[in-house]
């Protein structure tokens, strides 16, 4: 099955509110990882953003999932982008 990046940028503007939503927005994330669905996930270190790669069918498909994720719901996603991945060497 094909693997999609899921890159989350966020703003400074939007802090507070991922600071109110991010217990729900792990518990959405974590029920994903228990469907194998999201393969690995995080913010980057500099909290300008998130890495999520996800096992899908689509990047249709993918970008309807997030529609349920509740920095998404919240409006504290500004941008964002799904890219389809082929890993060609490495270990996941």
């Amino acid at each position: 099955m094909p693997l999609f990046v899921v890159d989350y940028s966020y703003s400074a503007h939007t802090a507070a509110g991922r600071d109110t939503y991010r217990s729900a927005h792990r518990a959405w994330l974590s029920e994903l990882v228990d469907h194998q669905t999201v393969i690995a996930c995080g913010p980057y270190a500099d909290d300008s953003g998130a890495f999520i790669l996800v096992e899908s069918d689509t990047t249709s498909t993918v970008a309807q999932l997030f529609t349920h994720d509740p920095f998404v719901i919240h409006g504290l996603v500004p941008d964002h982008r799904i890219v389809e991945w082929t890993p060609v060497m490495g270990r996941l």
